[in-house]
C-alpha cells in the first residue's frame, strides 16, 4: 500500500499546486476574491482546479478500493497515469481549452478503471471468491 499512499499524496499535492496557480493568476490578472470571472486565462486556471477537484473525489476512493481488492502496485500504476493525465490536462486547458481531451482521457479512464475494479472486487468478495 506504500505506493498507493505515495500516489495519493502526490495527487493531493498536485491539487494544491493547481490552487497555487489559481492564486497567482488571480494576482496577475487582478481578479478580486470572491470573483471567479474577469479574465479568460484566470478562468482557465480556475476551471483546471475545479475540474481536478471533481475528479479527485472519485479518484482517491477508487484508488484505495482497487488496492484493497486487487493489487496496490497496479492501482499505483494507474494512479501515475492519472497524475500525468492531470498535468497534460492542466497545461493544455490553460493554453487552449479545446485541446484538453488527451489529458482528460488519461485521468478519467484510470479513475473509471479503479472504481469499477473496486466494485468488481467487492462483488467477488461478497460472492465468496
Amino acid at each position: 500500500m506504500t505506493y498507493t499512499d505515495i500516489v495519493t499524496a502526490l495527487a493531493l499535492l498536485q491539487f494544491v499546486w493547481f490552487g497555487m496557480l489559481v492564486g497567482q493568476a488571480r494576482g496577475k490578472y487582478d481578479i478580486k476574491a470572491p470573483a471567479v470571472t474577469g479574465n479568460e486565462i484566470f478562468e482557465r486556471h480556475f476551471r483546471v482546479q475545479q475540474n481536478t477537484l471533481e475528479l479527485l473525489i472519485l479518484f482517491v476512493p477508487g484508488l484505495y478500493l482497487f488496492s484493497h481488492y486487487f493489487n496496490p502496485l497496479w492501482a499505483a500504476g494507474l494512479g501515475v497515469v492519472y497524475l500525468i493525465g492531470r498535468q497534460i490536462y492542466a497545461a493544455s486547458y490553460v493554453k487552449d481549452p479545446s485541446s484538453r481531451s488527451a489529458g482528460y482521457g488519461l485521468s478519467a479512464v484510470p479513475t473509471l478503471i479503479l472504481i469499477l475494479g473496486g466494485l468488481v472486487g467487492a462483488g467477488m468478495r461478497l460472492a465468496g471468491h
